[in-house]
This record gives structure tokens, sequence and C-alpha cells, in this order.
């Protein structure tokens, strides 16, 4: 792959807003989508676990896939998630996002079955054939229940060119390494983006290349400066921002799906956006808003 379609550094997975009746909040997303890249975010992800994709219908992901791409305008790339677990969506919800002017898509394997690896190597790889934007594997084992190995992914790197990374979603130090050394090792441009906060200095020291966390929607400083350190050799500053970082997964443990805490972080940290997340998601509890304003406090983001 060439340098250009290497993905690297911050990329987070946007939190989809909408109203009270459940439209997509345009408004309310365009002044997110801006913050986030005047904030100095290297890519926006749309459309993943925080976005709500899988509470949504397909005419709701292909309607927010076109905002998306329409509201950043070419300021930084755009990914769009497209997993799915019917394959014939996968495919056409992809080609509907390169034919929107989508950068990237970003697929998760089928989340129902535990699938053959026979069978995943055609899910990815038919997605892969359906476009020529490049594709990023979306390993996330807590929720799909099965994990993707980077024995696994690499070969289909081998046969996929424009299969260019992976958000590698998993409480592994030892999984990223494999990650880094067995892919990169091989194909050097391909991107290995860790998924959870704990994991961005671990990545990055790795030889990786980035995150896709969710505590970006609410605080981009400290990711964004901690890649922006790391780049600069300055270590100090990373493992300061480090510190702060590392408080603020224990937001995610609030409720299930966690998308309504990663909203009330966002407005406790002074956005102007609704809380209100498809169901089942229901509204965060008032002692849970009381947990998430500690944990912030604690993070000294409030």
């Amino acid at each position: 792959m060439a340098d250009s379609t290497k993905f690297a550094g911050i990329i987070p997975p946007v939190s989809t807003l909408f109203t009270s009746d459940g439209a997509i909040d345009r408004v309310g997303m365009q002044r997110l989508i801006d913050m986030l890249i005047e904030q100095g975010v290297n890519g926006l992800f749309f459309l993943g676990t925080g976005g709500e994709f899988s509470q949504m219908t397909e005419a709701e992901r292909r309607e927010f896939a076109a905002f998306a791409v329409e509201a950043v305008g070419h300021r930084v790339p755009v990914l769009i998630g497209t997993g799915h677990t019917n394959m014939r969506a996968a495919i056409e919800l992809s080609r509907h996002a390169e034919d929107v002017g989508a950068d990237a898509v970003v697929a998760i394997n089928p989340y129902y079955w535990k699938i053959t690896e026979a069978n995943l190597r055609a899910y990815f790889g038919q997605i892969a054939d359906a476009v020529s934007i490049p594709v990023l594997i979306y390993n996330f084992p807590d929720l799909t229940g099965q994990n993707l190995t980077p024995e696994f992914i690499k070969s289909l790197v081998d046969v996929h060119p424009n299969i260019a990374g992976v958000k590698d979603t998993i409480d592994s130090v030892g999984h990223l390494r494999s990650m880094i050394q067995v892919i990169k090792g091989a194909h050097p441009h391909f991107s290995v983006l860790c998924g959870y906060d704990d994991h961005l200095v671990n990545t990055l020291l790795l030889g990786g290349d980035g995150a896709i966390s969710a505590s970006v929607n609410f605080a981009p400083q400290l990711s964004v400066g901690i890649y922006k350190a790391f780049r600069e050799g300055d270590l100090e500053t990373m493992v300061q921002l480090n510190r702060q970082l590392l408080k603020l997964p224990l937001i995610y443990t609030l409720d299930t799906p966690f998308v309504n805490a990663v909203k009330e972080a966002m407005v406790q940290t002074g956005q102007d956006i609704s809380t209100w997340c498809l169901p089942p998601t229901s509204p965060l509890s008032d002692p849970k808003k009381e947990q998430v304003k500690a944990i912030l406090k604690s993070a000294g983001l409030i």
C-alpha cells in the first residue's frame, strides 16, 4: 500500500447524535465533527460501536454515511463502519460508502454465529473485492464472540492489498504486539490501531499506529496530545497525559451499551448535545451521571 493509504494517529469512533424522536441531529453532529477536527484528530470513524450502528436500520446507516462524508468535507479521512451479520448487506453498505466518498470502510466480523475461518475469509475477502478504497478489519471479540488472529488477518492482507489496517479492540498487549509483528513485519504500511484507551501508549511504543477509542469524543486533548508528544519524543508529556487517560475507561463500565455514558461525559465536559440514544439503550440514571462526573474529576477534565 502507498503511504497515502496508511491510517495513523487518533481517529475517534464518533458518537452518533440524535434528536429526541430518533432522527439524526445534523446540527449537533456538525458541531461535534468541527470540534474534533479543530482538536487535531487524524481521521473520523463513523458508524462504529459507539456510533450505534447495530441499532440502526440499513437505510439509516446509508443516510448517515452520506451526511458524514459531506459534513467532514475532505478535511480529514472518513472511515465508515459497514460490518453486518448479513454479508450481502455488508457488501452493499461498503459499496455505498465508497459511492458517497468515504476514504475507507471498517468491517467487523458477523456477530451472531461463530464462523469458520473459511467463511470469515470469504466475508472479508468479498467486502475487499467489492470496493477499491481501503478496508480496515474491526476485531472486537468481547462483542462478536470470536477473535481474529494476526495470522488470519495477515493471510487476508497477503491476498487483498486494499485491506489496509485493523482496529484491535482487545485488552491484551500481547495480541497487539503480535498484530504489529506478524502483519506489519510483512506489510509495513498496514495500520494497527488499538480500540482501548489503556493501550494507546503500548501500541505506539510497540510500533503500532494509534488508536480508535471512544474517549476522544469528550477528551480529545488527551489522546491527540499523547500521539503528538510521542511523535515529538516528549515522553514526559506523554506519560503525564496517559495518567489522565487511564482513568477514563471506567466510564465504559457504567452501562451496556455504554454509548449513553459517553454522551453524558460529552455534556459534562461542556458540549451542547442531545444524550438521546437509540433503543434498547436507556437514559443514564442520575446516580450513574454522578459516577461519570467523579471519573471526569479524577482525570482532571472538569
